[in-house]
């Protein structure tokens, strides 16, 4: 599935070669028909190279600026050059020139020397701006289109949603007399007031990779979570259901403690799992010489995140995990890489610590 884009998308989805769709105009807050029906006629003759181009080609009184930046915003601008800051800090001047120019065309006048079609001008530079931030681009995708095309919130977080979360949002209505926990983005949060007790709690609703769900706050839990609990959050909550609830279809996930997901890997909530078994198998232990290499690895990045090492004796009589007490190391991604060489890629895992 791919963004809407203003050279490939009709009004609904479009077939774009053997297996991708593009998403339809008509799904972009703020953009109606006339205005899709002119984006279409414009680029009959040659795809649009440039906001300038675009802008200039279209009919601005179907297209309004409004129209544009909502375009820029669900990323149906991106094949026209620069980064979407770039592209809605040019949006006043590529829209005033181009109203200038359709303004002449409209009302017969000629160019300076006479010429019966002008010659066309070369695009103004893009303004020199920072791109927004994934975060504002996520916000500004969801805001048009009612969901995120180009990423998710929770993707950076994906090692603590697979370690941590013991539910998705598909699954959060299942009743039971276990805790749970569930990582997820805030996508609202509503305050109210109980009407028997005047006390305030909050209603949320959650997304994660699978859909969105509904979670309560009771007014206890409230008191304490309200400066965790924010929009567009990525938290890891942990709660339970009440027990008149069970055997209902949906029954209300009762949150009772959250905790930003980044906040994990800096605790030392995520370890370096190191596995290895008895025998000379390809999970057996390191030789001398590996094992210095990956005792000076660990030293090389030093973190939050601890060691362990995972050994079984290799004829099924269980294992153990021993965690280093003196290593503790940054789990990124080029120290995994390398442990990995040295050890194998499935030697070496992030657990929870």
């Amino acid at each position: 599935m791919l963004a809407p884009d203003v050279n490939e998308s009709g009004f609904k989805f479009t077939v774009v070669g053997d297996r991708r769709i593009r998403f339809g105009l008509g799904a972009v807050k703020n953009v109606g028909e006339g205005a899709i029906a002119s984006i279409i006629a414009g680029r009959t003759v040659a795809p649009y190279r440039s906001l300038v181009d675009l802008c200039d080609r279209i009919d601005l009184r179907l297209c309004n600026k409004r129209v544009i930046e909502s375009l820029v915003d669900a990323g149906a601008c991106d094949s026209l050059g620069g980064h979407r800051a770039q592209l809605v800090a040019a949006l006043d001047h590529a829209f005033s020139e181009a109203q200038v120019r359709q303004q002449e065309r409209t009302s017969g006048q000629h160019a300076l020397f006479g010429e019966a079609t002008p010659v066309p001008r070369p695009p103004s530079p893009l303004p020199e701006v920072p791109p927004w931030t994934e975060h504002e681009r996520l916000t500004r995708e969801k805001a048009v289109l009612g969901f995120f095309i180009s990423g998710h919130p929770l993707a950076k977080y994906r090692t603590e949603v697979e370690l941590f979360g013991t539910r998705t949002t598909a699954t959060l209505g299942a009743w039971t007399d276990q805790k749970v926990t569930v990582a997820a983005v805030m996508t609202l949060v509503k305050r109210q007031t109980s009407k028997k007790t005047g006390a305030e709690y909050a209603r949320l609703t959650l997304e994660d990779f699978h859909g969105t769900a509904e979670a309560l706050v009771f007014p206890e839990a409230w008191a304490k979570l309200n400066g965790v609990i924010k929009p567009d959050g990525a938290l890891l909550l942990t709660g339970s259901y009440s027990a008149r609830d069970r055997g209902e279809e949906q029954a209300p996930f009762i949150v009772e403690a959250a905790r930003p997901l980044d906040e994990l890997k800096p605790s030392g909530a995520i370890g370096v799992a190191l596995r290895w078994s008895g025998g000379n198998g390809p999970a057996s232990p390191p030789d001398a010489g590996a094992a210095r290499a990956i005792a000076a690895l660990c030293a090389a990045h030093p973190g939050p995140a601890p060691v362990l090492v995972e050994w079984n004796d290799g004829n099924g009589g269980g294992g153990v995990r021993m965690r280093s007490r003196s290593l503790r190391v940054d789990a990124a991604d080029d120290l995994l890489a390398a442990l990995r060489d040295l050890l194998g890629a499935d030697q070496v895992n992030l657990v929870r610590a």
